[in-house]
């Protein structure tokens, strides 16, 4: 018998950047482990032309990428969804769909790259810098021991990996 994947949804506000890019990384750094979804709770309709070009230079296959809204997540026919994490302060703040199989949630606020201010170079690097803190909630994510945790011990994990992490250096 093989090992369970776990279904994570990211939800964002406008499902073109920040979800798109934590979905691009989970489902490469979860190893098969997670199947990693995005959606929007109001979607652009257009994934950011420099969120794709940051994962297409990260060799990330950007197929799967499209803004969508998070109505397809909580129909009946979906994939039942683990866990739900937001990463945009507007969608933690939002009435979300109840989804089906009560997943665990959290909050890992990001700040929005595509709302970045400046010259082109500052705007590529806001994207750069999003994609490098959700990598990094989300290794630490996938090096949790899920099966070992109880589900309050795991809901706290959750909350912390969203909170603040400390600057390299």
């Amino acid at each position: 018998m093989s090992d369970q994947v776990y279904n994570v949804l990211f939800l964002c506000t406008g499902n073109s950047a920040r979800s798109i890019l934590a979905e691009a990384i989970l489902n490469r750094v979860g190893q098969g482990r997670f199947r990693a979804f995005s959606a929007g709770s109001q979607p652009k309709g257009e994934v950011h032309p420099y969120a794709l070009e940051l994962l297409k230079s990260l060799n990330h296959d950007t197929s799967f990428a499209r803004s969508k809204s998070w109505e397809e997540f909580a129909g009946a026919d979906a994939p039942v969804m683990d866990f739900v994490f937001t990463v945009c302060d507007n969608a933690a703040n939002e009435a979300c769909p109840v989804w089906p199989g009560q997943p665990m949630t959290a909050h890992w606020g990001v700040p929005d790259p595509a709302a970045a201010q400046g010259t082109e170079a500052e705007k590529h690097l806001a994207f750069a810098d999003a994609y490098r803190m959700l990598n990094n909630r989300i290794s630490i994510f996938t090096a949790l021991p899920l099966k070992s945790l109880d589900r309050l011990t795991l809901q706290g994990r959750l909350r912390e990996i969203g909170r603040e992490l400390p600057k390299a250096g």
